[in-house]
């Protein structure tokens, strides 16, 4: 009656007059095409052309005729999608329309999928701010090179001893700036292994001024070792006073990615040289030194072949001087009525040469930006979040946002520690969070939770009595 209150009074006038005094209802109603017919309980049905078929229920033959804008309509679309576990909405549409007729069902069936809560969550994508302006580590120039340094383990690798094979780890130091890297053996993953590789890098390199790393247990122990020496005012045996150690967030690899991706490059470097099990430890340490070498020949920038320049810049040309450590620049220091001094000149002048090619050549490549172009609400302390949970498939957590910290560069990369059930305290990236509309899904609780306490038995009731009607009729 709300919806088609002329098809009804039509119909029903028509069940008290005879067939040739019967009336056809409105052309321009969208149901005339149905040809609808009225029931005895009083139902609007499709007279379809399979009436004939007896062996086929009556609800089927006839099916049902229900409004598209009607809550009744919503309650019955949502049985459908929650009985059906939430499956896709062709699986729904081919289930409704065995018995009803309900026009546009398609768009109906889309509607209720978008607001059941349980779909929301499911089908939750994380909310992922833009790409954030490169840190200063990656943009220091005329620096001593290892100044800014990131830190990753990669293995384990097998060696031989003896008749026993046993683990060994690859330690990468790279730098930041200039991208070289540098390669150490560990033979275990304790810290104090790490502090062992660490020292021999800062004996050979120099002592940087700050490290990065992710959280791995090892690189913990070894930032508080290194907290606890210069406490104890003895930091010439570790690094020195001014060496800070910075940690990504948890659950943000992209955060070090400067030296995840020369982890593959150097995989590739050892390539075919590296045969499980049948290096000892000095054909291992060769290997990788050899690595060392091919990694930091690599070019940074593309060179077209009629360039200028002879060669591309590498990182070895801020290390050696050269691509390859071969060619060295070559100095007559007694027409130049020589003195270290102008020896000293002439390698500083090759140095600067290098730098202005790599503010020329190297930061317009890492200038532009690849990925996550859209704006997004940056996260704030106290808003209802959902959580990627990366150990379940497509499982999210709610989460009340705890502590907020907040990055210095400006383009938000926020992370704190969100409260989930039970107060555990879990830190992630704003990257992997989801907001969720907390007035919104307040009302949506409330409004759910009243209509469950005043309203739901009367509404199942109903729903029950519209059933029951349909298939027993």
């Amino acid at each position: 009656m709300e919806a088609f209150p002329d098809e009804v009074a039509t119909l029903q006038n028509n069940q008290t007059l005879t067939e040739d005094k019967r009336e056809t209802i409105d052309r321009s109603s969208i149901i005339y095409q149905l040809m609808p017919m009225m029931d005895k309980q009083g139902l609007m049905r499709q007279n379809s052309r399979i009436a004939p078929a007896k062996n086929l229920h009556y609800s089927v033959r006839f099916p049902v005729i229900l409004p598209r804008k009607h809550r009744c309509t919503e309650l019955i679309v949502e049985q459908y999608h929650r009985l059906y576990r939430h499956a896709n909405s062709e699986t729904v549409v081919n289930e409704v329309r065995q018995v009803y007729v309900i026009p546009k069902l398609r768009s109906v069936v889309k509607a209720v999928s978008r607001s059941c809560q349980f779909c929301k969550v499911r089908k939750a994508l994380p909310t992922i701010p833009p790409m954030a302006p490169l840190p200063q580590a990656r943009l220091a120039i005329s620096v001593r090179p290892f100044s800014y340094v990131g830190v990753d383990y990669f293995g384990p690798l097998l060696v031989k001893q003896g008749r026993a094979n046993v683990k060994r780890w690859i330690a990468l130091f790279t730098c930041l700036t200039v991208r070289a890297v540098h390669l150490e053996v560990a033979y275990n993953l304790s810290a104090a292994s790490c502090v062992s590789c660490i020292r021999r890098f800062v004996c050979r390199r120099g002592a940087p001024v700050e490290f990065f790393s992710d959280n791995a247990t090892n690189f913990r122990g070894v930032d508080r070792s290194l907290r606890e020496q210069i406490n104890e005012g003895v930091t010439a045996t570790f690094t020195s006073a001014n060496t800070k150690w910075t940690f990504i967030p948890p659950s943000a690899p992209h955060m070090g990615g400067a030296w995840e991706r020369l982890v593959r490059s150097v995989k590739v470097a050892i390539g075919d040289a590296y045969t499980e099990g049948k290096l000892n430890d000095e054909g291992l340490h060769t290997v990788i030194v050899e690595a060392e070498g091919i990694v930091n020949t690599r070019p940074l920038t593309y060179l077209p072949l009629d360039s200028a320049e002879s060669e591309a810049l590498t990182p070895n040309h801020f290390l050696l001087g050269s691509s390859n450590g071969i060619k060295q620049p070559s100095v007559d220091i007694e027409s130049q009525q020589g003195t270290s001094r102008d020896s000293w000149n002439h390698i500083q002048r090759n140095l600067n040469r290098f730098w202005q090619r790599w503010l020329k050549e190297y930061l317009p490549v890492i200038r532009k930006q690849s990925k996550w172009f859209e704006e997004s609400r940056s996260v704030k302390a106290g808003d209802l979040v959902l959580i990627a949970d990366e150990g379940r498939y497509r499982n999210w957590r709610y989460s009340m946002l705890g502590v907020i910290v907040r990055s210095t560069r400006p383009v938000d990369r926020t992370r704190g520690r969100m409260l989930p059930q039970g107060h555990r305290e879990l830190a992630t990236r704003s990257s992997k969070c989801q907001i969720a509309s907390y007035r919104s899904l307040c009302d949506e609780m409330s409004t759910a939770a009243l209509r469950l306490k005043c309203q739901s038995d009367i509404r199942l009731s109903l729903l029950h009595q519209f059933a029951h009607a349909v298939h027993c009729s």
